[in-house]
């Protein structure tokens, strides 16, 4: 795949943009993990990522070369995977809190700008098993292109063959190559998730792999450059979100966590009985734990509500496998400050049908490319202005149906931390694999240095999503049954204080009383 190199290939303006905004506090890293229940050979780990990463996919032997406000893709003249490949053995005892604390270590960590913008890390010793970290700047590609650059090193039977390297060529012929994967279901995976979200209702983060409108849509709806002006105005003029414990000054520590898997099966069957999406569940859920955790804090939460960050998919389906980055944002607000669960649940399925209306995408990407050719000091006031309206990036990826393969071995988890772009100090990740959901939570250490609070408490939630819909025996209508007199009104005063606030939010059954509350529990802050 030859690449006339030698002089650099222009970055596009939107891949400079997500390089221009790198920051000592923001690192703009698209981070992802395979957890195994067995130990992987560390040469076939180095010799699998030089066969089906390096030798295949161009963009991974170059590095990036800066002049102002420009930047060039260049050979590296002295690539080597072992610069890129990397062991760490985790200390006594291996378990989850020493994986959390290391993989928030190398979250903090800045790529070697003087390499290509990549690196991966063999974490031995996690329990009887291990860990395979991907690091991979965002100027690299969106998290379509990424999942493919992740699944082409993986395998569908555990006898696949041990990859052979071969070396490089001396040129490449382009540097975007398209990504042809050794994993024959990689692409179907993708084409897959962008057919099932053109059969969608809208919904943002159901379809996976930061997808949701196609281009000719938004054009159909932006013809104008007035229409155009108008949304831009209006993301301009957007008031900024409330101060509460997730926003803030930033630090370079961030830190990292996970949920304990749950089931598709389990949120499809909540979905089902209330005539939802399974991304309303989900959502509904992440709501429930940021509650939770401003509850746990001693923060307002009554009537808060806060702004997400979500990718948009603007990449045409015969390019689901280019690399680089084609997709726009959306504002998404996020209805924290209710209390029922209802409730919220009504309200994220309002927004989510309304977002498909929007331009905003196509918008957000133009404005994504021209930060790409504006100075570097005129980037930053506008990342400053549209991350302030914003607390949170939250994104959705689905991944393969079935066990895949590594080294020989069952992949058990797969996941990813997505970067805070816009100096936010929290990300929100779900990726569905093999039957189940994690969602990765990735902050701030200065703003929240407990984010497995936040993965524990989605959990919780969705617990209590379960035992509230087992109380529908047939699927009701969401409208008329989610708001129905019987449910409780959301409450109108903040407890006391923070050892009061309550841990589960009461729920009300349809046409009945409210459950005994479990007991509570609570864990100090650590500020």
């Amino acid at each position: 795949m030859p690449d006339k190199v030698r002089h650099g290939t222009p970055l596009t303006n939107v891949d400079t943009a997500w390089l221009h905004m790198e920051d000592p506090t923001n690192l703009m890293m698209v981070t992802g993990i395979f957890l195994f229940d067995q130990p992987v050979s560390f040469d076939r780990l180095r010799d699998t990522f030089q066969v089906r990463m390096a030798e295949r996919f161009p963009r991974l032997r170059h590095r990036v070369r800066q002049e102002g406000s420009s930047a060039w893709w260049v050979r590296d003249p002295t690539f080597d995977i072992n610069a890129h490949v990397h062991r760490i053995a985790l200390p006594a005892p291996g378990d989850e809190a020493v994986l959390r604390d290391v993989v928030s270590d190398l979250m903090s960590t800045p790529l070697d700008f003087s390499k290509p913008l990549w690196q991966c890390h063999l974490l031995e010793d996690y329990g009887e098993g291990c860990g395979v970290l991907l690091r991979f700047h965002h100027c690299i590609g969106d998290g379509l292109a990424l999942v493919h650059v992740l699944l082409s090193a993986t395998d569908r039977a555990p006898d696949a063959a041990w990859p052979r390297p071969k070396g490089f060529r001396p040129f490449e012929k382009d540097v975007k190559s398209r990504i042809v994967s050794l994993f024959d279901d990689a692409r179907a995976v993708v084409r897959r998730t962008v057919k099932t979200t053109r059969r969608l209702t809208g919904t943002i983060l159901e379809q996976g792999v930061d997808s949701l409108l196609h281009p000719t849509h938004l054009l159909d709806v932006a013809q104008t450059a007035a229409e155009g002006a108008g949304v831009l105005l209006k993301m301009i003029v957007r008031p900024a979100d409330p101060v509460t414990v997730f926003k803030g000054s930033l630090g370079v520590q961030k830190r990292a966590a996970w949920s304990s898997p749950v089931p598709v099966a389990t949120v499809k069957d909540v979905a089902r009985k209330v005539r939802g999406t399974v991304n309303d569940v989900l959502l509904t859920a992440v709501c429930g734990a940021l509650r939770r955790y401003l509850l746990l804090r001693g923060d307002r939460a009554v009537g808060v509500e806060i702004n997400a960050m979500v990718p948009v998919n603007l990449r045409p389906p015969e390019k689901a496998d280019d690399l680089g980055n084609q997709f726009g944002l959306i504002y998404l607000t996020l209805p924290v400050g209710t209390s029922d669960p209802a409730e919220r649940l009504r309200t994220v399925k309002k927004r989510m049908d309304a977002i498909k209306h929007t331009p905003e995408p196509f918008v957000a990407f133009q404005l994504l490319n021209a930060l790409g050719v504006a100075p570097v000091e005129v980037a930053d006031l506008l990342v400053d202005m549209f991350g302030s309206k914003s607390t949170a990036v939250m994104t959705n990826v689905i991944g393969p149906r079935q066990t895949i393969y590594f080294g020989g071995q069952p992949i058990r988890t797969v996941m990813f931390w997505v970067p805070q772009s816009g100096r936010m100090g929290l990300g929100v990740s779900i990726f569905s694999y093999d039957g189940n959901v994690v969602v990765g939570v990735a902050t701030d250490a200065r703003l929240v240095p407990d984010p497995e609070s936040i993965a524990r408490a989605f959990g919780e939630e969705v617990q209590a999503l379960v035992e509230w819909a087992a109380h529908f025996d047939a699927p009701a209508a969401l409208p008329a049954d989610l708001v129905a007199p019987a449910l409780p009104a959301p409450p109108t005063a903040e407890p006391p204080t923070k050892a009061a606030a309550p841990d589960r939010p009461p729920l009300r059954r349809p046409g009945g009383a409210a459950p005994g509350r479990r007991a509570a529990r609570t864990r100090a802050a650590r500020r």
